[in-house]
């Protein structure tokens, strides 16, 4: 699965070009609120009494659309407004309409309780939101967030940012919701996950050259990724499919290595190595003999080791102390792929600056002291924050998190769809490091490896999840959907 995320001035630049082409405002105002009262009959059959929140802009009209349309349907419909609308253009020509066939509008006033409904729908704000809602609009959101009835939004939930995905202040926690012409990128990211619930798009029957006249800022991509790995030959040996060498495990720690390593075997590296603490060696061998383990007590241990790797995973359980240094010193100038995570990316900030081909996993605090700033600015515009990762350290950078994003140094950009709150436990991070090792060792490049991984890391975290519940997933759940996953990408 994958589709193109716009900008809203993109958005709104294939509007304007569509209008000039010669279709009317109002013709995909109607256009808009046909396909939105579609999707109402289709995912909410048993609804008969639809309370539809209007705002002043064209978001509103659509809207009044959907409304005109429900109540000739025979369907119970009531608009509310926090103001007497005075909209203009293709909007004025809406509520007009509406008018006409009998309909009329409510003003809210805070304090008073929304009509009983069995569904409400969003048309306050869509893509128009320029500051965190105030005053009246911001108790009916929080009034329509505390009705029982699903909430339906179009095109974007009021009072999230639809570039960004970030929820300055109330915002619709919205079932549904349905944008129109293109999928606006901040959706498929951070904070609007919990507002936007299932997205579909609406294209309103635009012509194919018109929505690929502006540029995608960025792609929504889920598992099966492309490109894939190609299917293996019969004669096909171990030395054809890379050797990772994990890094980490300072003591106390050496789960996290031992989660990383397996991640790479499960992805079908052809060797894994891991250097850790001395202490460990047994565990590891005992829990995954499949693995070489080596103990590491300086950097100088570690040439013979990195002479054979094609993909080094440095960080997972690494510590920031004298020992993770160290060897974290010996491998920043290494010319050898390496994918850097966890207490190896603490030291990139810390100021030791990697060379040569890298892939950044930060999740977004370690993120914010690469950066420099807050983790609430990180979130705040994850997209952004992502690119400027990238950038900066020449590298292909992961943003962990819901709806991580993937960044790379030439300006390509990819959120990922899947994954669920129950991976916010320990260990998932080192098992996607191990995962996009794995898969870089195989013969994808940085960039395919990074997103392919993470698309597959969350593909298999939903996966463990439908078989046992979010609540208590361990990051070693992953590893039989991994390894399921991707025979079935075969």
């Amino acid at each position: 699965m994958r589709q193109p995320l716009h900008s809203v001035a993109a958005a709104r630049a294939i509007e304007a070009a569509a209008i000039q082409a010669g279709i009317p405002g109002y013709t995909l105002m109607r256009r808009a609120g046909q396909a939105a009262f579609k999707a109402l009959r289709r995912h909410w059959p048993e609804a008969r009494r639809i309370l539809v929140l209007c705002g002043p802009g064209n978001n509103g009209g659509d809207g009044l659309v959907l409304a005109r349309l429900a109540r000739a349907a025979g369907l119970s419909v009531t608009v509310l407004a926090v103001d007497e609308l005075k909209p203009a253009g293709e909007a004025a020509e809406a509520l007009a309409d509406w008018h006409i066939d009998g309909g009329w509008v409510a003003v809210w006033r805070p304090g008073e309780p929304l009509p009983a409904a069995d569904l409400l729908v969003d048309a306050l704000l869509g893509i128009g939101l320029s500051r965190a809602p105030e005053g009246a609009l911001a108790a009916l959101i929080e009034a329509a967030n505390a009705h029982p009835a699903p909430r339906f939004a179009l095109d974007v939930p009021s009072g999230v940012e639809a570039d960004t995905g970030a929820v300055p202040g109330a915002a619709i926690r919205a079932s549904r919701t349905l944008a129109f012409i293109v999928q606006k990128r901040g959706l498929s990211t951070g904070a609007a996950l919990d507002h936007a619930g299932t997205l579909e798009l609406a294209g309103l029957e635009l012509p194919h050259d018109l929505l690929q006249a502006q540029p995608a800022c960025a792609d929504w991509l889920g598992w099966p990724a492309e490109p894939s790995l190609p299917p293996r030959a019969r004669d096909a040996h171990k030395g054809l499919y890379g050797h990772v060498l994990v890094l980490g495990g300072e003591r106390g720690m050496g789960g996290a290595a031992r989660l990383c390593a397996e991640a790479a075997l499960r992805c079908g590296a052809g060797l894994v190595s891991v250097g850790t603490r001395g202490m460990h060696v047994p565990a590891l061998l005992a829990a995954r003999p499949e693995c070489m383990v080596a103990e590491l007590e300086s950097g100088e241990d570690l040439p013979p080791l990195l002479e054979r790797a094609t993909v080094v995973a440095i960080g997972p359980g690494l510590g920031q102390g004298d020992w993770g240094r160290a060897l974290w010193h010996a491998v920043a100038r290494l010319d050898r792929p390496r994918v850097v995570d966890a207490d190896a990316l603490n030291l990139i900030a810390a100021g030791v600056t990697p060379q040569g081909e890298l892939v950044l996993t930060p999740h977004p605090g370690e993120a914010a002291r690469l950066l420099g700033c807050a983790s609430a600015d990180v979130q705040r515009d994850r997209f952004a924050a992502a690119g400027e990762l990238a950038r900066r350290h020449a590298a292909v950078a992961v943003l962990k998190g819901a709806g991580s994003v993937v960044a790379a140094p030439d300006g390509r950009c990819v959120a990922i769809a899947g994954g669920n709150p129950g991976m916010a436990s320990g260990g998932m991070g080192d098992v996607l490091a191990g995962v996009i090792a794995g898969l870089w060792a195989q013969g994808l490049s940085a960039f395919d490896a990074a997103v392919a991984g993470a698309a597959l890391h969350a593909a298999a975290g939903d996966a463990a999840a439908a078989d046992g519940g979010e609540r208590g997933l361990l990051a070693g759940d992953l590893f039989a959907p991994l390894r399921r996953l991707l025979a079935e990408r075969a």
